[in-house]
């Protein structure tokens, strides 16, 4: 846990967040793309999560507890939201325009 807290492991995240924000402005506009992103995202994330994460889990109850005190303590567990449909919905029904008579 302790690396993760090392300053040249946060160079390495603030570089990848950087990369990551350049890929999203040169697919700004381009739903299908940004999509594409998101999906590589999420499978990246569930790589990490079932087979680098979980290998890693402590063996013993002390340090599971420790690690799950971290997770409460540093903003739960990571997460990727989807989008509900409704914002979908509600992002048609701003651009509807009012057919002509």
């Amino acid at each position: 846990m302790d690396n993760c807290n090392s300053p040249e492991s946060n160079e390495e995240l603030v570089d990848i967040i950087n990369r990551v924000q350049a890929l999203v402005q040169a697919r700004l506009g381009d739903s299908e793309k940004l999509l594409e992103l998101l999906r590589v995202l999420e499978q990246l994330h569930r790589d990490i999560r079932d087979y680098a994460f979980q290998s890693a889990l402590p063996k013993n109850r002390q340090a599971l507890y420790k690690l799950l005190r971290t997770i409460e303590k540093e903003r739960g567990w990571p997460y990727i939201p989807v989008m509900p449909l409704g914002e979908f919905c509600r992002h048609l029904e701003e651009d509807v325009t009012p057919p002509a008579k």
